[in-house]
């Protein structure tokens, strides 16, 4: 069972994330930005799922606030990857969950805006990645979990690329750590039920129904992929099939649909 910190845990598939692992009996730790809404999640996951929860808020776009986060998975600076005795217990599942909707085209839109994106989405990733793996492959076992998007394969504008960039690097770590004990997955999932277009500020209305999945999918098949040791996962089958066509399709097709879709 362990103890597993997810960030972005306060709403949508982070929050998903929270009670799917609560209900098998992870005790959890929770990262978000905001203080108050962490301990509202973490008093009920307590209440309702029995579990111990921590409480990290954090903001993943500064550098100092992901040091700290990434201080807490422990670091490899314990003897044997472990925490000092009566310290917190390891992390052995990270949930890289944390990211957000642009909802302009790059172009049009504020280049601090860009960095803080990248710096969520792309350069909290590694670090914790980095420091989260080297503690587990000092224990001999856990689990690294990012998600993704379909999107990656789009050429949609940065959000695009940075979860391009998030599915290459979990490939490659996934194989660096074969033999170790410890596993990568990247989960991509594509329309789903969350806040994130709202947020982002697109109009997604005229969506049909048929093409949105639901929060708990999206986690329960990404759950499923980390312990059965899958690298890849797409959950739902329009979204198998539909990352199948745009991987096959001529890139000049795939850019002419993106054309006619609003920006993430």
């Amino acid at each position: 069972m362990g103890t597993a910190l997810v960030t972005g845990a306060t709403s949508g598939l982070g929050e998903e994330f929270c009670w799917q692992l609560a209900a098998a009996r992870h005790d959890l730790v929770v990262v978000a930005r905001t203080k108050d809404r962490l301990e509202e999640l973490a008093t009920r996951l307590r209440q309702i799922a029995g579990v111990a929860v921590e409480v990290l808020p954090a903001d993943l776009s500064d550098a100092t606030d992901v040091a700290r986060v990434a201080q807490r998975l422990p670091g490899p600076a314990s003897p044997g990857g472990l925490p000092p005795a009566g310290g917190p217990a390891p992390i052995g599942l990270l949930v890289n969950n944390a990211g957000f909707g642009l909802g302009r085209p790059f172009l049009a839109d504020d280049l601090a805006s860009e960095q803080k994106a990248l710096d969520v989405m792309v350069r909290a990733v590694m670090v914790l990645s980095h420091a989260a793996a080297r503690s587990m492959v000092a224990r001999g076992r856990g689990a690294v979990l990012n998600v993704g998007s379909v999107a990656a394969d789009t050429g949609m504008g940065t959000y695009s690329a940075h979860k391009a960039w998030v599915r290459t690097f979990t490939e490659g770590l996934s194989e660096e750590l074969r033999g170790s004990g410890v596993t990568a997955t990247v989960v991509s999932p594509g329309l789903t039920h969350t806040h994130f277009h709202e947020a982002a500020g697109l109009d997604v209305s005229a969506t049909p129904g048929w093409a949105w999945a639901t929060p708990e999918q999206v986690v329960s098949a990404a759950l499923d992929a980390v312990r059965h040791g899958r690298t890849l996962v797409t959950p739902t089958p329009l979204y198998k099939v539909t990352t199948a066509v745009t991987r096959l399709a001529p890139r000049c097709v795939v850019r002419a649909v993106v054309r006619r879709l609003p920006h993430t």
